[in-house]
């Protein structure tokens, strides 16, 4: 019984990523040009999330700055943080960072599995009146993320409504961006 469930997962969770590769494929190439744009124009990019979505924000700056899978130079990225011993008890701290840190030419990576975290809503209005692209992931319908996104803003919304699974497609997301980025910079890599 317990085998049998252990497998259920795996082949929901391939099932949901095949859907979001028809799904996503577009949106997710122009997440990567949005990415490009930024970087090749001397811009930064801001990453904020919400609850199990910060690692996911994490991983993105680490191969920003560390580079994906080759060796290449650092690109300018910063994880926004939440952390009230660091900002005190402020209402809205994404917000308050991309207002201090962001300018045109940058670019916000906002990660909410429902898109309806507040804080994270705050840092994408924040982003606009600096005006920032944004590139935002979630799941489910969107949430009110989907809403207060501009036209030339990117969603990248996973057709799903168990968190779960909405996470494991955002970490192969990550890995496609990042893997875009490089090869449009600098070239295909060799499968070792």
């Amino acid at each position: 019984m317990l085998e049998q469930r252990i497998q259920q997962h795996f082949i929901d969770s391939a099932d949901l990523q095949y859907q979001a590769a028809q799904a996503l494929g577009q949106p997710i190439a122009d997440a990567v040009q949005a990415l490009l744009a930024c970087i090749t124009g001397g811009g930064k990019i801001l990453a904020c999330a919400s609850g199990p979505s910060v690692g996911h924000a994490l991983q993105f700056v680490g191969f920003c700055l560390a580079g994906f899978e080759r060796e290449r130079p650092e690109f300018a990225a910063l994880a926004l943080s939440s952390d009230s011993a660091l900002l005190g008890a402020t209402q809205q701290p994404f917000a308050r960072q991309v207002r201090a840190l962001g300018q045109a030419g940058d670019l916000l990576l906002a990660l909410c599995v429902d898109g309806n975290d507040a804080g994270v809503l705050a840092a994408v209005e924040a982003a606009h009146e600096r005006d920032m692209s944004i590139v935002a992931l979630s799941g489910r319908s969107g949430g009110r993320l989907a809403s207060v996104l501009r036209e030339t803003d990117v969603l990248l919304c996973v057709p799903h409504d168990r968190a779960a699974r909405v996470l494991e497609v955002h970490n192969l997301i990550v890995h496609c961006l990042c893997d875009g980025v490089d090869a449009q910079l600098f070239g295909e890599q060799e499968e070792s």
